[in-house]
């Protein structure tokens, strides 16, 4: 009867550990999502806060000056960078107070994101007005443990901002994707504030296809120090 039990029991832990695959860990309390308009930025964050029980910090968008700059009316870029950044830096203040020992933080932006977006719109004397306000706010927002850059060509930007069809972004031009695709870029070659992770994404679909994500997901928990880059077969 005892060396039944004991035969049942290794039986029961070898079915339970085939059908319940081990899911790897994030080793990490707060990651950041970066990448141009479109990428695909809070459809991973939204998937890997399901996946890991993560609470979820969305980018604000929205901005009562974002449909006039977008069609180019005078002064409209810097109110509405002004208005970025002060809504940007509350929000971010808000992980500040999380418990990060217990609690996995995912947002679909990071703060220097504001400068990039200013350093493209903004003349330069309204540049001199904006740095000072933004190093006063910056000193006090926590850097995340992990930044994963998600990278696609124009094409691709493109194909995914007209299929979420958002009204606002829809007199986005390609030659504005194009300057927005190489400032990212521009910054994060120089990135060394945080582990960074850079994912190549035109040819991998994490949002519709399951191996897709959960192969992300694996690189994602491998990071380490320093940048490292997932440019999937085929990409």
């Amino acid at each position: 009867m005892f060396l039944f039990f004991i035969l049942h029991s290794s039986l029961f832990t070898l079915h339970s550990s085939f059908i319940l695959p081990t899911v790897p860990q994030l080793p990490f309390r707060h990651i950041a999502v970066e990448g141009p308009i479109g990428v695909g930025k809070t459809s991973l964050v939204n998937l890997l806060a399901k996946r890991f029980r993560g609470t979820k910090i969305l980018e604000d968008v929205d901005n009562p000056f974002l449909a006039e700059f977008y069609k180019d009316k005078r002064g409209a870029a810097f109110r509405c960078q002004l208005f970025f950044l002060l809504s940007r830096y509350d929000q971010q203040r808000t992980i500040g107070q999380r418990d990060l020992f217990t609690e996995l933080i995912l947002a679909d932006y990071s703060f220097p994101k504001d400068k990039i977006f200013a350093y493209m719109t903004l003349e330069d004397s309204e540049l001199m007005i904006y740095n000072r306000l933004y190093e006063m706010l910056r000193e006090s927002v926590p850097k995340p443990d992990l930044v994963i850059y998600l990278q696609a060509s124009i094409d691709t930007l493109i194909k995914r901002v007209k299929k979420r069809g958002r009204a606002y972004e829809k007199s986005i031009s390609p030659q504005y994707l194009q300057e927005l695709s190489e400032a990212y870029s521009h910054y994060f070659y120089r990135y060394d504030e945080t582990p960074l992770l850079v994912v190549n994404t035109n040819e991998i679909d994490f949002v519709n296809t399951p191996e897709h994500f959960d192969q992300l997901i694996e690189q994602i928990a491998n990071a380490k120090k320093g940048t490292q880059y997932y440019v999937p077969l085929g990409s």
